[in-house]
């Protein structure tokens, strides 16, 4: 199998996770693609028609696309358990927070570099913040014994959405006000398959 990827792509980061906890890494070859969305990499829009990364590509079956789908695929062939019967519905609830986190904040950066200067949107960018902020609440109230649970995918999503607010986000200072899921996180983010897939670039 062939994983087309960024180092910076949170949504890459969580199949990256996904494939160190699961002990399949070396069984994927990581394809670095310059991908932007005004410009996608030819290689990505042939494996994707939508142009986005991540994109599994096997080679007898057709191409994965979404981290959403490709991590169940990979826990699935691996017989992990990451997405377990007895709270699958919260584990996906919990892994729709994140990536609903992750759009809002990739958005933001989207808009700083992608739209003319006089044309960002501060009230647009503020809006999209707002979701993260809601979401940062939620998490706080609502999810934190879920967290403190056997590890699974809901927790996989949330580390990488936490840890690209760290990456691209970090003024905004999202660990006030959520002093649980901060604590929470600063364990999570020591595993070493987070350490191993942190982002750059």
């Amino acid at each position: 199998m062939k994983l087309l990827k960024s180092p910076a792509s949170p949504f890459v980061r969580k199949v990256m996770v996904t494939l160190h906890e699961t002990g399949q890494l070396d069984e994927v070859e990581l394809i670095d693609v310059a991908n932007t969305p005004l410009s996608p990499d030819s290689a990505v829009a042939a494996a994707n028609p939508v142009g986005k990364i991540p994109a599994l590509i096997r080679h007898d079956a057709p191409t994965l696309y979404d981290s959403r789908v490709i991590c169940r695929f990979l826990d699935q062939r691996a017989k992990a358990g990451l997405y377990p019967d007895k709270r699958l519905f919260d584990t996906l609830t919990l892994e729709a927070t994140a990536d609903g986190m992750l759009e809002a904040a990739v958005l933001i950066i989207y808009e700083e570099r992608f739209r003319p200067r006089e044309q960002v949107s501060m009230d647009w960018i503020e809006g999209q913040w707002l979701k993260v902020s809601r979401a940062l609440d939620a998490l706080e109230t609502r999810w934190m014994s879920h967290l403190a649970g056997r590890l699974d995918m809901g927790q996989i999503a949330i580390g990488c959405a936490l840890g690209y607010l760290d990456f691209r986000h970090d003024a905004r200072k999202w660990r006030t006000g959520h002093d649980s899921l901060a604590a929470w996180y600063e364990g999570f983010a020591q595993r070493p398959a987070m350490i191993a897939t942190t982002p750059h670039g």
